[in-house]
């Protein structure tokens, strides 16, 4: 029971939080103003990145709407784990922020305003592939769907 509760705490949470962030992806994308996130899907040397930047929209909007509702939950968080960690490492450079930050590594003013903050895109992280790994819960569509108690 409290495995569950904990879960949906981190379903309502993770989910909330990341279909509230990918709505005004997918809204800026329609509305064929999503020019700088095709740019930063170019940056990061994707293929095709007007295709690849609705994938990162969608994924956490829709992703994170079915992590919420804990609907194809593990399908799902898969999918918005795999977008925080191209934002996290790809897009931010956590690893040489990190490393920065230990004075391992050199990292100009410049260089870390331009990769930005890491930290939600690690936040997100960490709570999709938690639930990707555990399942939804039994508090969860997937549940009642699938006659579990």
């Amino acid at each position: 029971m409290t495995r569950d509760l904990a879960l949906l705490i981190l379903r309502l949470a993770g989910g909330g939080l990341a279909l509230a962030h990918g709505w005004g992806k997918v809204v800026s994308l329609s509305a064929g103003q999503g020019e700088r996130l095709v740019a930063g899907v170019t940056s990061l040397g994707f293929p095709a990145p007007g295709l690849f930047a609705w994938a990162a929209g969608l994924a956490e909007f829709a992703g994170g709407l079915c992590v919420l509702l804990g609907l194809a939950t593990r399908v799902a968080a898969a999918f918005a784990a795999f977008t925080m960690l191209v934002a996290a490492f790809g897009q931010h450079k956590a690893h040489l922020q990190l490393l920065s930050k230990l004075g391992l590594m050199q990292a100009g003013a410049d260089a870390l305003k331009a990769w930005g903050n890491p930290e939600l895109a690690l936040v997100y992280l960490s709570i999709f592939l938690a639930v990707a790994l555990l399942g939804p819960g039994r508090f969860a569509l997937d549940a009642m769907i699938g006659g579990r108690k």
